[in-house]
């Protein structure tokens, strides 16, 4: 088997499994057993293992497809299953993969759609679990032997995505050396030895690897994002939708930001209209710092974060107004409701000065930045239309409005707090 090593590769840091999959092993009983003995001790093994895992109080859901189902299988073989196991899913056909997706990915087997679909698995987990339980989204994608010969290569890609970070094994099988039942059980076995280390336990499963196969492990380190940005030593982060961490990065060019507490559906209707009407991808944005609150803790960031996982890519960062903003994504235009435009032109919010006011929205439009106003319902419930908006006409050009027959959405994060309604699946 090749271990692959390389310690950092498009910021991702590379581990040989050897140490992280394959130790401490739960071994087989000697094969001079013979084989059917052999076996009947191998399933002794995995229901000891399963059973450790049952009794860890995470619980996730699982997403598998071309492989795997062997690992579901045994989780739910084994008493306790309803511990551990939300919901399992098998999208084994393209659309049923697309719909889960939401979207059509270049190649269905790799290491990116891995990541989406732990993503998705995540903020399953996190919808349908109770709330503060510790959960997990585990997934696999795969194309091992089958009844018609393939001609690249037999390969896995399991993933888990949690608060904490984001891990993708990568798994090349020596094509020819097994039969699908063989290839079956070394990817189910890759799948729970990656549940168990992302537990935190340190039983392994035994995989019998072939000279020819490849294993390697990525991963991310979202708290430690979280932390230098606590600490300022970044000004921002960036998740994408695949689990990427960039920071202090490529600016994006529409940004919806939000404390998102919850996010729902208001936010993300508003942030498909913004995006199709200016033709742009849109991504989210997560201010930890806040004018009139203390600042966000690390662990509360990322619970924020986490409800973007495996969907939209969603930025953290330490700048709490919209100047501070425009320094940090230049170029940007920030799709905002009507109430945050008001505060935008409100002299009060710049120290009762209306100078200071002119001052920082010059600074704005010196950056290139823009607002894509939608409009809103007020505290009363009266319905506030964008193009109401009273811009001082030195400052017109900032604004563009979204008609109100193109997005309406009369949702509040405030009256979903209030009601213990939750946001967005």
């Amino acid at each position: 088997m090749q271990l692959v090593t390389d310690k950092r590769k498009n910021g991702w840091s590379d581990i040989s499994l050897h140490e992280s999959l394959q130790a401490p092993v739960l071994n087989n009983t000697p094969a001079v057993l013979g084989k059917d003995v052999k076996i009947l001790l191998m399933d002794e093994v995995v229901a000891h293992f399963i059973k450790t895992i049952h009794d860890h109080p995470a619980r996730l859901v699982l997403v598998t497809a071309g492989a795997g189902t062997q690992a579901l299988s045994w989780l739910l073989g084994v008493p306790g299953a309803s511990r551990t196991v939300i919901e399992a899913l098998v999208p084994y056909d393209a659309a049923a993969s697309n719909e889960f997706l939401g979207q059509i990915p270049k190649q269905y087997v790799s290491s990116e759609v891995a990541r989406l679909m732990a993503g998705r698995a995540f903020t399953r987990a996190r919808w349908l679990g109770q709330p503060d339980e510790r959960v997990i989204g585990l997934s696999c994608t795969a194309t091992i032997i089958t009844d018609r010969p393939k001609r690249g290569q037999h390969r896995a890609h399991i993933a888990t995505w949690q608060t904490e970070g984001v891990r993708v094994h990568n798994l090349i099988l020596d094509k020819g050396s097994r039969d699908r039942a063989g290839e079956e059980d070394v990817v189910s076995r890759v799948i729970l030895n990656a549940l168990a280390e992302a537990l935190g336990l340190t039983e392994r499963l035994e995989i019998c690897f072939m000279a020819g196969d490849q294993l390697e492990l990525k991963e991310r380190d979202l708290t430690n994002a979280a932390a230098k940005l606590h600490q300022h030593q970044i000004s921002y982060f960036a998740i994408t939708d695949e689990g990427e961490i960039q920071e202090n990065g490529r600016t994006p060019l529409l940004i919806l930001s939000g404390s998102f507490n919850p996010l729902h559906e208001g936010h993300l209707g508003l942030a498909r209209v913004a995006s199709n009407l200016l033709n742009r991808p849109i991504a989210f944005e997560l201010s930890a710092q806040n004018v009139d609150k203390p600042a966000l803790e690390p662990l509360m960031v990322l619970d924020r974060l986490a409800q973007f996982a495996g969907r939209w890519p969603v930025i953290a960062s330490n700048a709490p107004t919209f100047l501070a903003k425009a320094r940090c994504f230049p170029g940007a235009t920030f799709v905002v409701g009507y109430d945050t435009a008001e505060r935008i032109l409100q002299p009060r919010y710049y120290h009762d000065s209306p100078a200071e006011m002119s001052s920082a929205l010059e600074t704005i439009r010196q950056q290139g930045c823009r607002f894509l106003v939608a409009g809103r319902r007020n505290n009363e419930g009266r319905f506030q239309d964008a193009s109401h908006l009273p811009v001082p006409l030195a400052f017109a050009d900032l604004f563009t409005y979204i008609p109100a027959d193109h997005f309406r959405v009369d949702i509040s994060s405030t009256e979903l707090r209030r009601s213990g309604r939750r946001g967005a699946r």
